[in-house]
């Protein structure tokens, strides 16, 4: 007897105790041991699963489960990101044999605001905070902008709504030393300020000013365009005449220049060439050779 009362005792030496851990889905939480140092081992275990292996050394060997790829050792505490609904449950941590036990739970925070989140001055509005998988004990409150302390409920009423309610709320949810919040932006939109203009002393109503009403000109429009508009357009035009004027100009004038010079070419004389002029006296022309007469052939002689 006095056996089995010294192994139980052992046991819960052992064995200290544990906490419980509150995480939203999709969230971060991060599980602590229960010790600040160790000299050999560090392990953590979700159910029969090994998370993660640490030696003396701080070599880290992850688990095989899939718990493992988003789960980080920092300081002998377990930070899991992405918190998933599979991740709920017991989870153990073993430094140097001792065993802290402790508990995951998972719930959803779903914000919502009635008729939308954008709302008007003196409009009616309800803000709901809905907590999925709430575990007892924990408390919801609804947090405004412009206050300090929430309220004690999870059902907001804003009647009417104010300037005061524009900005971020926060729904917290606070179980044990856990506290996790959810936030939810509102717009209060002002009406715009109309600004009634002066009547005129002749009692006449003004028009309504449309799209031209910073561009109105004293002088009255031609065809829809302002004065300086057709300012340039003449002025473009008239360049655009003397540009012409000068090219015809120039034309004629070059014709006149080619017609010049082809009639004086044309009136040129050919130059006659000039021979050299010997101051000796010439020779004595030759005596012109007649031709010789030629003999007479003879007759023929006929028979008498």
């Amino acid at each position: 007897m006095k056996v089995i009362v010294l192994f139980v005792f052992v046991l819960g030496a052992l064995s200290a105790a544990g906490e419980d851990f509150f995480a939203k889905v999709g969230g971060k939480v991060t599980l602590n041991c229960g010790v600040s140092s160790y000299r050999h081992t560090l392990q953590w275990h979700h159910g029969t699963d090994v998370v993660f292996n640490v030696d003396q050394r701080g070599f880290t060997r992850k688990g095989l489960v899939e718990l493992a790829r988003r789960s980080v050792v920092r300081q002998n505490n377990l930070e899991i990101s992405s918190v998933r609904e599979t991740d709920t449950g017991e989870f153990k941590c073993l430094a140097d044999g001792t065993r802290h036990e402790h508990s995951l739970s998972l719930f959803s925070v779903l914000v919502s605001v009635k008729p939308s989140a954008v709302l008007k001055l003196n409009d009616e509005a309800t803000l709901q905070c809905e907590v999925k998988g709430q575990p007892q004990g924990c408390e919801v409150k609804w947090q405004s902008p412009n206050t300090d302390s929430p309220t004690d409920s999870s059902t907001v009423q804003l009647k009417p709504v104010t300037s005061s309610h524009n900005g971020a709320w926060q729904c917290i949810v606070t179980c044990g030393s856990n506290k996790l919040s959810q936030s939810l932006t509102i717009t209060v939109k002002e009406p715009p300020t109309t600004t009634k203009s002066p009547p005129k002393l002749n009692g006449k109503s003004e028009k309504p000013c449309g799209t031209n009403c910073g561009n109105d000109d004293a002088s009255p429009r031609l065809l829809g365009l302002a004065w300086w508009v057709w300012v340039a357009i003449g002025v473009g035009c008239l360049v655009a005449i003397l540009l012409m004027v000068c090219v015809i100009v120039l034309c004629v004038r070059v014709k006149r220049r080619k017609k010049r010079f082809l009639k004086m070419k044309g009136q040129q004389r050919p130059r006659h060439k000039k021979y050299c002029q010997c101051d000796h006296p010439t020779a004595a022309a030759k005596p012109k050779q007649g031709r010789r007469r030629e003999k007479p052939s003879a007759l023929p002689l006929h028979p008498a």
